[in-house]
């Protein structure tokens, strides 16, 4: 039976190996403190569920102060000439889509064909509700195998050219899988009903184009804090859409739902915390200004926010 379990070890293991590989970076100024941060998360990935709460929440403030601090560097990554590169892209020439295609091409086959496959009398997975994460761990080895199989390379290289990119994105890495967990966590504080409540205070409730921006500006501003328009969903939907649209004004929820999202989108646009949006190619791109993508697109953004404002209020009461 494939588990979760499998998953968090993969990436435990991937972690382990970029830990005990910086430690040996003698190129890295801070290589202690940048394999401590891989370390402990590897730990965490391994063993959290059966480590005490407070050990875990230890590990936790430990890698925000190794983050906080500047312990983590990039170091020395050995690398192809760029005339060898330019005679691999040659000769693999198209093949070189081939493993990134694979991985959502395996996650959905995973997904849809086996749900239903039974091992010795046993699902195959363990539960149908990860079944599409479990899926794209297997997808994920598969094009490693591939790749390493058209590049004639080792997975050790695959690892260690990852160390590069990871090294270089930092603890921004971590941030979707950080940020993923904030919608639930604010819901179930109840944040959600904090801002209803202000916004019942703020404005009059009965004009419906205020509470309609009220959301959509809510939306926007969550996602930029949280980095995650479907962390800022489940506040701003249950806090504002559900109680003074929906039930208030009659607004169609579908509707509702899909616009608002789109507002949240906005936000992504202007935030630093959508890593993997605005952080992430800028340092793929090796742009001088880590910024520079957010200042591109910031202006559209707005834009759009206003547009969304508008087209929200006009087919949401229809």
């Amino acid at each position: 039976m494939i588990s979760m379990t499998f998953v968090y070890w993969l990436l435990g293991a991937y972690f382990a190996a970029l830990a005990w590989r910086g430690v040996r970076d003698t190129g890295n100024p801070r290589r202690h403190t940048t394999a401590l941060f891989w370390a402990l998360l590897a730990l965490l990935l391994f063993a959290a569920e059966r480590m005490p709460v407070r050990a875990v929440g230890v590990c936790v403030i430990v890698l925000v102060l190794l983050a906080g601090f500047g312990g983590l560097r990039m170091g020395r990554y050995r690398e192809s000439s760029a005339e060898d590169k330019r005679g691999e892209a040659q000769r693999l020439n198209n093949r070189l889509f081939w493993p990134a295609l694979l991985i959502p091409a395996i996650t959905l086959i995973g997904t849809l064909g086996l749900k239903h496959v039974e091992w010795s009398a046993k699902p195959l997975f363990d539960s149908a509700n990860t079944i599409t994460l479990t899926s794209l761990a297997i997808a994920s080895l598969i094009a490693l195998a591939t790749a390493c199989r058209l590049t004639r390379q080792s997975p050790w290289s695959a690892v260690e050219q990852s160390r590069r990119l990871v090294d270089a994105i930092g603890w921004a890495a971590l941030l979707p899988l950080l940020l993923a967990t904030l919608g639930s966590v604010f819901d179930a504080a109840g944040v959600g009903q904090a801002v209803a409540g202000l916004v019942r205070s703020a404005i009059p409730v009965d004009n419906a184009f205020l509470v309609v921006v009220a959301y959509a500006l809510g939306m926007a501003a969550f996602t930029m804090i949280m980095g995650n328009a479907f962390a800022a969903f489940p506040v701003m939907t249950a806090g504002i859409a559900l109680p003074l649209l929906v039930k208030l004004h009659g607004a169609d929820a579908a509707s509702l739902a899909a616009i608002g999202m789109l507002s949240g989108y906005c936000g992504t646009l202007m935030t630093p915390m959508a890593a993997n949006f605005n952080l992430v190619p800028a340092v793929l791109l090796e742009l001088k200004d880590p910024h520079g993508v957010i200042r591109a697109q910031w202006r559209t953004g707005v834009l759009l926010l206003i547009c969304n404002i508008v087209l929200m209020y006009v087919v949401v009461f229809r």
